[in-house]
């Protein structure tokens, strides 16, 4: 029988290693390629301007390139539960497609709408290719938890193999039997809306640096892949937060939205790597990929993962509620030059180098504000081009030594580490163009500067820029001691808590006490 299918876009925004559009292809007469905007996961609390530009630039490149295979892209909005039985009915559909999605959010409504295309005589596939693995797999193996050390999730990976090779993209062949029905008023109904047409403020718009789309992730890629030594030596703690271009490869974005599949990635990585010697996980590029894969697990094994309370492996911490420490955070003006050029270039271009976020999630938590990792986790979100829910939670968790990560005694300070890589202040200057007359020996500390010296520069502290926040020195060694008193309150609750009874399986170790076994890692 020959099908009328819908493919379902959500965030595999590609054609090439899309085995769910695959499938839709098999069997089938009509296909329609959809897209909804759905009010849960697109709206302006959770979606910042950048990755709204982000998202439209690759709806648009994802048309196109359906367009020239005599397909469509069909954009509607509305709950995924209202719209499909719409146009289960209207087009007389009788298969849906997707690729599986591990967020909590998106499996409930996964679950809904696949119930709902049953009640329509609906088939419905899905197929794993947003992860390098089938994520329940890997906890399958380690025994139906998620593994808490990088180390056990490479052991896991490796005996399992390598990822699966990428599927090639629909070619016209594959496509010359399949028809997507479109009318005259196409454009009207279901066309890609701009970001005028949603009521967005468009007036915060810098150059757009990472624009959406495979199209574009796809010439990333393949311009990185040339630059085989570097692809070879690439180790991620030797990279530069402050550098005026970007010194990792800005991939991010791309395979978040789904624009560039992980496995296309690793398999490009392997063919550079073949013969040749080259750096290792966790800090080579494979090893990036691994950690994504890494944090996926965690976020689908461990329960209430993107909160602090009722998270299993996450220490409760007392943290404070300041809105106007947590504002001045946000809206880069803590008076730290180097945390409000981060902020204010993730604000600006909607990506910042890791090393910066490891910088600034340090100042906004156990460093120095003493704020909740989650209204961290919330502002990335919003922000950042490569906000994903699941590497969000994984990585404050990790930077407020709150989880997986444990020397809480290791703190960035907000002005040597900028110094380290950047002596002169060339990105504060760049990011804070109002401290760019500053001597070099004031830029990080423009409050220690003269007063003659803050005229020169036209700009005075306390009233053009901010005086610091807080004084980081003293701050910091306050915060240490109220993060060790939550680490024993978490030794004590532990201890005290029920033994189990007898003949009852033993209780799992907690990440602290693997984590002490292995040999901490940072």
């Amino acid at each position: 029988m020959a099908h009328t299918c819908i493919h379902w876009f959500r965030k595999g925004l590609r054609l090439h290693d899309n085995p769910a559009l695959m499938a839709a292809l098999r069997d089938c007469k009509e296909i329609y390629p959809v897209f909804i905007l759905d009010p849960y996961l697109h709206n302006d609390t959770c979606v910042g301007i950048n990755r709204w530009r982000f998202l439209i630039g690759a709806l648009k490149d994802l048309d196109c390139s359906l367009k020239k295979l005599n397909s469509r892209l069909f954009v509607l909005r509305g709950k995924p539960e209202d719209v499909f039985p719409k146009l289960f009915d209207k087009w007389k559909v009788t298969k849906l497609t997707y690729e599986y999605d591990t967020e909590p959010y998106s499996l409930s409504r996964d679950k809904t709408v696949t119930k709902l295309a049953k009640e329509h005589g609906v088939e419905v596939i899905y197929k794993v290719s947003h992860t390098l693995y089938d994520i329940d797999r890997i906890i399958e193996e380690n025994n139906g938890k998620a593994p808490l050390t990088y180390n056990r999730m490479q052991a896991i990976v490796n005996s399992l193999g390598p990822p699966k090779r990428p599927v090639p993209a629909p070619s016209a062949e594959d496509m010359k039997d399949v028809k997507t029905p479109y009318s005259e008023d196409h454009e009207k109904n279901y066309g890609i809306p701009t970001l005028e047409e949603l009521g967005l403020d468009t007036s915060s718009l810098t150059e757009e640096l990472f624009p959406g789309g495979e199209q574009e992730a796809l010439k990333r890629i393949d311009e990185h892949m040339t630059r085989t030594a570097w692809v070879c030596s690439f180790e991620k703690p030797q990279t530069s937060p402050n550098s005026l271009m970007p010194s990792t490869t800005v991939l991010s974005p791309y395979v978040t939205f789904g624009c560039l599949s992980a496995r296309t990635f690793w398999w490009r990585l392997t063919e550079v790597y073949q013969g040749k010697k080259h750096s290792s996980p966790p800090v080579s590029l494979h090893g990036q990929l691994l950690w994504r894969e890494f944090f996926y697990t965690a976020s689908v094994g461990i329960p209430n993962f993107n909160k602090m309370e009722g998270n299993p492996v996450c220490t409760q911490v007392d943290w404070d509620t300041n809105s106007e420490y947590l504002t001045a955070w946000r809206e880069a003006r803590t008076g730290f030059p180097f945390i409000d050029a981060i902020m204010t270039q993730l604000r600006q271009e909607g990506w910042i180098h890791h090393l910066a976020r490891h910088a600034v999630a340090c100042f906004l938590t156990r460093g120095d504000l003493w704020i909740s990792w989650e209204e961290g986790q919330r502002v990335f979100e919003e922000l950042l081009l490569d906000g994903d829910w699941a590497l969000n939670a994984g990585n404050w968790q990790w930077l407020s030594a709150s989880a997986f990560f444990h020397q809480f005694f290791r703190v960035y300070s907000p002005i040597a580490f900028g110094k380290k890589t950047d002596k002169n202040g060339a990105y504060i200057k760049k990011y804070l163009p109002l401290l760019k007359k500053f001597p070099p020996e004031y830029i990080y500390e423009p409050w220690k500067a003269p007063r003659s010296i803050q005229q020169a520069a036209g700009c005075i502290v306390g009233k053009d820029y901010p005086l610091p926040i807080v004084q980081h020195e003293i701050i910091s060694k306050k915060n240490i001691q109220r993060m060790k008193l939550a680490y024993a309150k978490r030794s004590t609750d532990t201890a005290d808590s029920p033994s189990k009874k007898k003949g009852e399986k033993r209780k799992a170790p907690s990440v602290v006490d693997m984590l002490k076994k292995k040999g901490k890692r940072n």
